[in-house]
């Protein structure tokens, strides 16, 4: 494969997604190839079948494979489900050298110190996000190399998985023959195609619904500050639609996609709809009020969880961007009004950006992780062939020097 080919690689709950890009010439992400196949092998984000699982890993690669035009060899996998965890730590040094400016090895020494916390030998580190440093009392500095003082601190954002869900993710790819390039948390890939720098900036909260959880992450002057998983997503809204209108799961998932609504009032209650029913009956017909009536309280349930992690953080007040929805269920109409009356916040769906080629394929919620995983890609190698001395490129180095500091001690 091309170096500036990036594979990015989604196995979800419900679905296996991969996306095949390179960078334009705008500086956007030219889709080259797109692949999906059903995802039986996952429960909650979590493999419960390897073997399930890499059937359905080799099917969409293959389909990535014949349209992109070249052969996959290694990719950059999402890793999600109620497993992971987040922390914020902080680690505090005295600036040595006779001018006390601040290099590039004393921001790292800080870092070394912020990330000296305990892990839980069970326990995995994903991610080490720097949020900010403050030099001599003064906060909300992004870089700190070359400014001038007597101590250094360095406030981190650190995501933890558990070692054998990571293992048995791990251990699925490579049995579909492919290699792992990295593995990213897949709200934070999300955010990558979803966010935009202001958004970031002014403090925005990114809900991913999956099929089998729901994603947060809160977002603070530019920085992830919180992490949190619930464990409900679509799969739980389409099965309340199977036993409340007793028909089967196919039957309810397309009528969620075609009829369904996450309020009752955007629905005209004149409305009918078929519904198949099951052991050879007879079909039926409902009000698409009573569809509404049946979805509207779980994603009420989704957003009020989410709403509630949000809250834990204490940063209510900062969220100045907003609530961006994404992954799957983010589809369902009346979403973002439903979304808007319960965050008391701007609500959008959050689509993947900056993108060409293909870009219809992947102009959807559904690709989000996947289309993150390849800007995730272009910059892991564009880092290290254009990138070093940038700042992005600097925090990048830090994360994953702190990532194998991590795994090495603990």
């Amino acid at each position: 494969m091309e170096s500036t080919i990036a594979v990015g690689l989604d196995i979800g709950t419900t679905k296996v997604s991969v996306v095949v890009g390179e960078r334009d010439v705008n500086g956007n992400i030219e889709i080259k190839g797109v692949g999906t196949a059903p995802s039986n092998g996952l429960r909650k984000g979590v493999v419960v079948n390897i073997d399930a699982t890499v059937d359905s890993i080799r099917k969409a690669i293959e389909e990535a494979e014949l349209m992109a035009g070249l052969t996959i060899k290694d990719v950059y996998v999402g890793i999600s489900g109620n497993h992971i965890e987040g922390m914020n730590s902080r680690g505090v040094i005295a600036v040595s050298g006779r001018e006390r400016e601040i290099t590039p090895a004393e921001v790292e020494r800080v870092i070394d110190a912020a990330r000296a916390v305990k892990i839980p030998g069970a326990r995995r580190v994903l991610h080490v996000l720097p949020q900010e440093f403050i030099v001599d009392e003064q906060d909300g500095i992004k870089d700190a190399v070359g400014m001038c003082g007597v101590r250094l601190e360095a406030e981190i954002h650190i995501i933890t998985g558990l070692t054998s869900a990571i293992q048995n993710m791990e251990k699925s790819v490579r049995r579909a023959g492919l290699v792992i390039r990295d593995m990213v948390l897949s709200p934070l890939a999300a955010s990558y195609a979803v966010l935009s720098d202001d958004e970031k900036e002014l403090g925005c909260i990114l809900v991913d619904i999956g099929g089998g959880t729901t994603d947060v992450l809160v977002f603070v002057d530019g920085a992830v500050w919180h992490t949190g998983v619930l464990s409900l997503g679509g799969n739980q809204v389409t099965n309340d639609l199977t036993v409340g209108l007793r028909t089967s799961t196919v039957s309810a998932e397309v009528i969620k996609k075609k009829y369904g609504n996450a309020l009752r009032e955007l629905v005209n209650p004149a409305e009918m709809v078929e519904v198949p029913a099951v052991g050879g009956r007879m079909p039926q017909r409902v009000a698409r009020t009573l569809i509404a009536e049946i979805l509207q309280p779980r994603m009420e349930e989704i957003f009020n969880l989410a709403n509630r992690e949000i809250h834990m953080t204490g940063f209510d007040e900062l969220i100045a961007g907003g609530v961006i929805i994404t992954g799957g269920a983010s589809l369902l109409e009346g979403s973002v009004e439903l979304g808007e009356g319960m965050f008391k916040l701007p609500v959008r769906i959050g689509v993947p950006r900056a993108i060409s080629g293909l870009r219809d394929m992947v102009s959807n919620p559904l690709y989000a992780t996947a289309v993150g995983l390849c800007h995730c890609g272009l910059e892991d190698i564009e880092y290290g062939e254009l990138a070093r001395d940038s700042r992005d490129g600097l925090l990048k180095k830090m994360s994953r020097r702190a990532k194998e500091w991590l795994s090495e001690f603990f």
